[in-house]
This record gives structure tokens, sequence and C-alpha cells, in this order.
């Protein structure tokens, strides 16, 4: 009899446990840390003891992101507040790279508005392709350069690309030497919420 069978057996007559309670008892397995052999009961609540460990891992797991959420949503709203101090288009680039870096913690931030600084066609199409925030280990196209003699240590980027209705009007750029603050597949909805802020704040002051 195959174990597939034994198992099958056991799930369509659960009254055998009661009909033979003898025998569970005379059963005794490995215990799963090895060592010593345990009863089936004893087993059991080893693995229920895993299995709470496990539960509560994820519940601190939980508690953790819905902390750090938290946190983000605060800064979030602090950005949006401090971009109501700006009065011209002037202000608002001086003013989003310092707030970048001081509410989020942002080393390195490139502001580019196309009205002012016509983009590259790559890197203009490379805008006009992008509905959301993207993170590369990599800067696409030209980009690297818009950072400078810091070109060369940045290790990690998100597009942000900036829009007005369906037209793209700039790009924030954010880097970092850690590879790890931005990387492909990771979760871009608060980057999102600034590239929509920092557009908002903008477009008033643009050319229509």
């Amino acid at each position: 009899m195959r174990a597939e069978e034994v198992a099958q057996y056991l799930q369509d007559h659960p009254q055998f446990f009661e009909d033979h309670v003898d025998t569970l008892e005379q059963i005794n397995l490995p215990h799963p840390h090895g060592g010593r052999t345990i009863s089936l009961s004893e087993r059991q609540l080893v693995a229920l003891r895993e299995k709470n460990k496990q539960l509560e891992k994820s519940l601190r797991e939980m508690l953790a992101l819905a902390k750090e959420n938290d946190a983000l949503q605060h800064k979030l709203h602090e950005f949006i507040v401090a971009l109501f101090a700006g009065r011209d288009l002037n202000a608002l680039q001086e003013m989003i790279p310092h707030l970048l870096r001081d509410i989020f913690a942002v080393p390195h931030t490139a502001l580019r508005l196309w009205q002012t600084t016509p983009p590259s066609a790559e890197v203009l199409a490379f805008a006009d392709a992008q509905a959301q925030p993207v993170c590369l280990h990599h800067a696409a196209h030209d980009t690297a350069g818009w950072f400078g003699e810091n070109a060369a240590k940045l290790g990690s980027f998100a597009y942000l690309p900036l829009h007005a209705g369906n037209e793209t009007i700039g790009m924030l750029l954010l880097a970092s030497e850690d590879k790890q603050r931005f990387y492909p597949g990771m979760g871009t909805v608060f980057l999102q919420r600034i590239a929509e802020a920092v557009s908002s704040a903008l477009h008033p002051y643009l050319d229509h």
C-alpha cells in the first residue's frame, strides 16, 4: 500500500483514531530537531508551536510594515504641505530637492522640466513611456550626467515622470549610492504620490 493510499484512508475514516487510541499512543516519531523520538501527540504539539512561531513572525512583519507605511504617510503629508510655500517656479525648483533630502533622506535628486531644459530624444521617449515611476540599478540613457561628479558613485535610481494631464512636463530623478534604496520591482505607490504632488505644484507656473 502506498503512503498516499494510507493518508487517503485516514482522511476517509476519521473514526479510525477513536477506535485505535492505544495504537496511536504507541506510535513514536523522530523529533523534528533530532536527538530522540517522541509520541505522536508530542509531535503534534511541536508542530503547533512551530506554526505559532511562524504566525508570530508574520504578525511582527505586518506590524512593522504598517508602522513604516504610517511614517511614510506622515512624511508625504509634510512634503505636500511644504510645497505650498513655493511662490514661483524658481522657488519650487530650489525647494523640491531640499525637501526630498530633509524629509525622505534622498541624498541625490535631479529635477528637469522640459520647458526650461529640453531633454534628449531618448530621455523624452523614455519619460513618455512611463505611466508610473520606475526604479533601476543603472542610469537610463544620458541621465547620469544630471548628477555631475556624483554620477559615478550612484547605484540605484528612481525615475518619476511629471505629468500635466496626458502630457509629460518633466522628470524627477532620485538616486542613491545604496543599490537597495531603489530597485526594480519595488513598490512605487509613495513615489507616485510624490510625482503627483510635484507635478501639481509646478503646473501653474508652466507655459500652457
